[in-house]
């Protein structure tokens, strides 16, 4: 039965197109391992093609044969939800080489791409032409816009810019039964119905398969200045971003945290790299602004800044970057910390929103119930602050240098933090999404109203369950 399926696979995207692990000198690792090494399935093929009607035609077929499949960008997430499983019977539909921009409307200012464009790409085809696209996040060199879209990604300017969701003003989907929905006019106001581009945008590939967007973009700035502040407190910090955005408004667009810990494994791991004040502040604040005016005008906004900041003892010491160099050298410490972390070895991720009014004292509690409770683990938090997204992980202790205890700990760690983000209105996934990583969070946090109606979009968009089964909702 398999051939029979194949040999139509290949009649739709070619033979060279339809890759199996039975193919002289075969390697399917790239697909079919995670990107964090958490999971590693196995594929009944890769199918790879080059346009939307290619893409339907798989789905149709994928759906009369019985086989699932797992739509894939850059295969750059970190939940565990665009790898096949270990079945052997699923079908990873690669995007990669959807990757045209098929359109530049700057008078509408948007750009439509399809999905399989990597988002550093996007940025930069729209810097040639002095527009911004803003989304911007660690993986952006081989992240691409479908797999932003499909998790509703995040990123370093959600402050000034929103999520993906909010920098998309239409789709082309490939629904559950092989249909097309395209809607990539651009419009910004649309009141006939339904918003069915948000139910797909992160629905992780569970309700269609994105296959192209029109998104929003921006006049480029005249300078984005960069400063790093040491804060006393992440009570402070808090502050000195209140005090931000009341003087600089929208030209507000970054605000990073960073606790000691963080920057001391960024400092530990990469000597090469100056890092500003580790040693002495507990917290550190990477702020970005950026001016339409010029760099004097901007930099003459963010020096006033600081010296309010001083005077109300928000901060203990600061830099401005003088220079291009200087600022993405900034960047590249908080850029780092994960890289860091991983190099350090065993650690847990948990990637919370809060309101940002209650990030002081949940940290301040959550730091004191972990100390106490988990001695000899170092409290990593650091992450998206100006939209009140932590990534406050937790590395092994110096003297478990295999991760023993950790692993024996994890799952009461994990339990503690997310019981306190709950009680203090947050969520456990900010940014990253579900897969199949937190389908059990999924079921304890979120109201059962809320995953009762995922279950009946689910079972009517896609009731045979063809795309990503087992992914945000768990299977049955």
């Amino acid at each position: 039965m398999n051939e029979v399926f194949l040999s139509v696979l290949r009649s739709i995207v070619g033979v060279a197109n339809v890759l199996t692990h039975e193919d002289p000198g075969s390697d399917l690792g790239a697909w079919e391992n995670d990107w964090r090494g958490l999971a590693q399935g196995r594929a009944l093929a890769v199918v790879r093609p080059a346009s939307t009607q290619q893409v339907a035609d798989v789905v149709k077929a994928c759906g009369a044969h019985g086989i699932s499949l797992v739509p894939q960008g850059g295969n750059t997430g970190l939940v565990v939800g665009s790898t096949p499983d270990a079945s052997g019977r699923q079908v990873v539909l690669s995007l990669r080489g959807m990757n045209k921009v098929r359109r530049f409307d700057a008078a509408n200012a948007t750009i439509t791409v399809e999905a399989g464009c990597v988002l550093q790409a996007v940025q930069e085809a729209c810097e040639r032409e002095g527009f911004l696209f803003p989304l911007s996040l660690g993986a952006e060199g081989s992240c691409t816009i479908g797999g932003n879209l499909g998790t509703n990604a995040g990123g370093t300017q959600v402050i000034r810019f929103g999520n993906a969701r909010d920098l998309c003003l239409g789709l082309e989907v490939v629904t559950a039964d092989g249909g097309v929905w395209t809607d990539l006019s651009g419009l910004r106001k649309d009141n006939t119905g339904y918003d069915l581009r948000n139910l797909f945008i992160g629905s992780e590939g569970t309700l269609g398969v994105i296959t192209a967007a029109t998104l929003k973009i921006f006049p480029l700035p005249v300078a984005t200045l960069t400063s790093f502040v040491a804060a006393p407190s992440v009570h402070a910090a808090v502050d000195l971003l209140k005090l931000a955005a009341a003087r600089l408004g929208p030209a507000l667009t970054g605000f990073e945290l960073m606790n000691q810990q963080a920057l001391a494994l960024v400092a530990a791991r990469y000597p090469q790299q100056r890092v500003p004040f580790h040693e002495v502040s507990p917290y550190c604040v990477l702020l970005e602004a950026s001016d339409h005016e010029s760099e004097a005008h901007g930099r003459a906004l963010l020096e006033q800044l600081m010296e309010t900041a001083f005077e109300r003892e928000l901060v203990t010491d600061a830099v401005i970057a003088e220079s291009l160099a200087q600022s993405r050298a900034l960047w590249h410490v908080r850029e780092s910390i994960t890289l860091a972390q991983a190099e350090e070895g065993a650690h847990l991720k948990h990637d919370i929103s809060l309101p940002i009014s209650a990030i002081p004292l949940f940290v301040d509690e959550i730091d004191r119930v972990l100390q106490q409770q988990f001695a000899g683990i170092r409290i990593v938090n650091f992450g998206h602050l100006g939209d009140g997204n932590l990534h406050y992980n937790i590395q092994a202790g110096v003297t478990d240098k295999d991760g023993g205890e950790l692993s024996r700990v994890q799952a009461r760690i994990t339990r503690t933090v997310y019981d306190s983000v709950a009680s203090f209105g947050g969520t456990f996934s900010a940014e990253h999404g579900i897969g199949s990583l937190k389908l059990g969070e999924l079921q304890d946090y979120k109201p059962a109203a809320a995953v009762r109606l995922m279950r009946k979009l689910k079972d009517v968009l896609d009731p045979g369950n063809v795309l990503n089964p087992g992914r945000v909702l768990p299977l049955g």
